[in-house]
C-alpha cells in the first residue's frame, strides 16, 4: 500500500478553534482489502460476543417489533423504505461497535454499557452527524412517499402481498422501482462517502464534522474499486438481514461494524505513525 494523499492541518490559532486537525496520510489499498476487514471483523465478534450479537439482537428485535406495529396498522408495505432508511443511518447506530474494535485493539476492558455510552454520548461532532444522517434517512422516507403518489396515485398504501406484484408486473410499478430505486441508491451512495470513515474519525480524533466527511469522501475517492466492493458487500449483508426476518442481522450487523472499523484504521494513517 502506498500513501497517496495528506489530509492538511489545520492552522488554528489560539482561542480561535477547539479542534485540532490532525495530518492524516490516506492510503491506496487493494481492491480486496474489504475482505480482509470482514474477517478482522469477524474475529472481533467472536472475541466478544456477547456485546457484539446484543449489539445484533437490538437491532433485529427493533426491526421485528417495527414489522409487527406496521402489520397491525396495514402499513407493512412501508418496511421496504423504512429497511432502507435504516441503513443511511446504520454508520451512527454501529458506533459503539467501532469502539468496542478500538478497545480490543487497544486491550482495554469491554462491556455492553460502555460501548453504548461511547457511541451515543460521543461528543457534539458526532451527534451533528448523527443528525445529518438521520434528516437524509427521514429526507428519503418523504421522497419514497413522493415517488408512491406521483407513480400510483392518492390511494392508500396496499397491503405487501399486493405492492410488491404491483410493483413488478404494472407499469406504472415498475416507473416506480425504477425511479425510486435509483434515488435511494443516490442517497445511499452520498451516505456512504461521507460516512465511511468520518464516525469512526469523530470517535477518536478532536476533528469537525466537515473534516471528518471531506476526509471520508477523499478516502472513497483514492479508491474507488475497493470501496465500491465495501459498499457492495454492506449492502449484501445488510439484505441478509432482512429478507431472514431480521434474524441475519443478530451477525450481519455487528459483523459489519468491526469491519468498518478496520476499513478506517486501513485508510487512514496518522502522519505521526500512531
Amino acid at each position: 500500500m502506498t500513501a497517496e494523499e495528506t489530509m492538511p492541518e489545520a492552522e488554528a490559532k489560539q482561542g480561535a478553534s477547539p479542534f485540532v486537525a490532525p495530518i492524516y496520510i490516506i492510503r491506496e489499498v487493494p481492491f480486496d482489502a474489504p475482505y480482509s476487514w470482514l474477517a478482522a471483523g469477524w474475529r472481533d465478534m467472536w472475541r466478544v460476543p456477547r456485546v457484539s450479537l446484543a449489539y445484533g439482537a437490538i437491532f433485529a428485535l427493533a426491526g421485528l417489533l417495527l414489522a409487527v406495529g406496521l402489520t397491525q396498522v396495514g402499513l407493512l408495505s412501508l418496511i421496504i423504505v423504512l429497511a432502507a432508511g435504516f441503513i443511511l443511518v446504520g454508520p451512527m447506530l454501529a458506533a459503539g461497535l467501532y469502539e468496542t474494535s478500538r478497545r480490543l485493539e487497544k486491550s482495554e476492558s469491554v462491556s455492553l454499557a460502555s460501548t453504548l455510552r461511547a457511541g451515543f454520548f460521543g461528543g457534539r461532532q458526532l451527534a451533528y452527524m448523527g443528525l445529518l444522517l438521520m434528516l437524509i434517512s427521514l429526507a428519503w422516507v418523504e421522497i419514497a412517499l413522493l415517488l408512491f403518489m406521483l407513480f400510483l396515485g392518492p390511494q392508500p398504501m396496499p397491503p405487501l402481498e399486493a405492492f410488491i406484484p404491483t410493483l413488478l408486473l404494472t407499469p406504472r410499478g415498475l416507473g416506480l422501482l425504477i425511479t425510486g430505486t435509483g434515488v435511494g441508491m443516490a442517497l445511499a451512495a452520498t451516505v456512504f462517502a461521507v460516512s465511511a470513515v468520518s464516525v469512526p474519525l469523530l470517535m477518536v480524533e478532536r476533528v469537525d464534522v466537515v473534516t471528518a466527511a471531506l476526509t471520508s469522501v477523499t478516502a472513497c475517492r483514492k479508491n474507488p474499486k475497493a470501496m465500491a466492493l465495501w459498499a457492495a458487500l454492506i449492502a449484501g449483508a445488510m439484505l441478509l438481514g432482512f429478507v431472514t426476518l431480521f434474524v441475519g442481522l443478530v451477525i450481519m450487523f455487528p459483523l459489519v461494524g468491526h469491519a468498518t472499523w478496520y476499513a478506517f484504521r486501513d485508510l487512514l494513517e496518522r502522519g505521526d505513525g500512531s
